[in-house]
């Protein structure tokens, strides 16, 4: 279990002694959140939850059967640790925060029963729906509570009940509200379904990707990712792919000037999705997508950059999308520099890119060469990489086989791209 909740003391001094009842028994580690089992043990909440949630029946250390399996916080033990951090702050010791109590089970369902009430005002209701929210943000536990009590569906009626023709006390708030805890619950397909054959539904998203909130905005943007992925119909895929203004709506919301990480991260996540389906990508470049994406990549978090470089491929495939993306100074730089640099998925997707437009025009050939392609490729046919990427990287260097400049052979320094900023180089 190391590494699950070891960040509470870094390896700067090793003299330290850490006390041994500090520890967890299972991890080893200083426990951050200590609970007691039945049988009088404590360990790090964390520890003793994976071990029961592996079908473990018995305390680690006593071996005794656990006749329940409640976990009391161990509050005294907490505040004893969190003060030998605090003393020990000189050896490179941080103070492990107090840690919130998951939800109780009772809570959540007079949540969910009050949020759901159409006999309760909009205001009471939109108040529980704040609570489960603040509840869901807290844990990945509290967030599983919720979905298991039926919230999903609760939430997908508020949310949409606009469009119920017995519904006349339609709240936007109450909906935007219910939209903003729904995006934070896994949806089954069935559910994703619901929402995908639904013209209405998906037309209710599209405008809310257009509200003056961003914050509604990248909601709408999320469900419509979670919805898009988690259809495995290719015909409703297809059918909301097809509409112009979701393409507009995600890449508007990649251009805002306000856009946060997590705005750039659902950006680019709707982005890809609604670019899976190849019949209508060309509507992502006619939304101005290949400018934003390359405009915003060094914005981006790790994960985010390789959806971002996964999207180019998949708009390189097109030829106006390979038009667009070459139209914009920076794109085959960029492409030839994250290579080797951000993860092997990222590389794949740069070089797949780099395929297409390389295919396109001896234009971009010329560039891809004076930006130092062929250090790259010589680089990453001697990697440990996968044989796809091998392939590819095989492709381009015959592409670009009467593109070498006699020189660059000897000299490939001459060609290094050195003005594009790429994160996590």
């Amino acid at each position: 279990m190391p590494g699950t909740g070891s960040v509470a003391v870094q390896p700067l001094d090793l003299s330290l002694h850490i006390p041994y009842h500090f520890r967890c028994p299972i991890s080893l580690e200083l426990m951050r959140d200590p609970v007691t089992v039945s049988t009088g043990q404590t360990y790090d909440r964390s520890s003793i939850e994976s071990w029961v949630a592996t079908g473990n029946t018995t305390c680690p250390v006593t071996r005794a059967p656990l006749t329940d399996f409640t976990l009391i916080p161990n509050h005294t033990l907490r505040r004893l640790i969190q003060e030998w951090c605090v003393a020990n702050r000189s050896y490179g010791v941080e103070r492990i925060p107090t840690p919130k109590q998951p939800a109780e089970p009772s809570l959540v369902r007079s949540l969910l029963a009050q949020a759901s009430s159409r006999s309760s005002g909009s205001s009471l209701r939109i108040s529980a729906l704040r609570r489960l929210k603040g509840l869901a943000r807290d844990s990945d536990k509290n967030r599983s509570l919720i979905s298991s009590l039926n919230a999903r569906e609760i939430l997908l009626d508020v949310v949409f009940s606009n469009l119920d023709s017995g519904s006349d006390s339609f709240s936007p708030d109450l909906s935007r509200e219910s939209l903003a805890l729904l995006v934070m619950l896994p949806l089954t397909e069935s559910e994703c379904v619901l929402v995908a054959s639904d013209p209405q539904r998906i037309g209710y998203l599209s405008h809310l990707l257009f509200d003056s909130s961003i914050e509604d905005r990248i909601n709408a943007a999320a469900l419509i990712e979670t919805v898009i992925a988690g259809t495995r119909a290719s015909e409703l895929r297809t059918q909301i792919c097809g509409i112009d203004e979701l393409f507009e709506g995600v890449v508007e919301i990649l251009r805002d000037p306000t856009a946060y990480p997590r705005a750039l991260k659902v950006g680019v996540k709707a982005l890809f999705a609604l670019c899976l389906v190849k019949q209508t990508r060309h509507k992502a470049v006619s939304a101005g997508a290949a400018e934003i994406i390359i405009d915003r990549f060094p914005d981006l978090e790790k994960y985010d950059a390789e959806r971002a470089l996964a999207t180019i491929e998949l708009i390189c495939r097109i030829p106006t999308g390979c038009d667009a993306f070459a139209a914009h100074a920076l794109t085959v730089p960029l492409l030839v520099k994250v290579i080797l640099k951000i993860s092997d998925r990222a590389t794949e997707s740069a070089v797949g890119a780099l395929v297409s437009l390389c295919s396109a025009s001896e234009e971009n050939r010329r560039e891809a060469v004076a930006a130092g392609i062929l250090t790259q490729l010589l680089l990453l046919v001697q990697s440990d990489c996968t044989e796809r990427v091998k392939r590819k990287s095989q492709v381009l260097l015959k592409l670009l086989r009467d593109s070498w400049p006699q020189e660059s052979v000897g000299n490939s320094d001459d060609y290094a791209c050195s003005e594009i900023v790429v994160p996590f180089c």
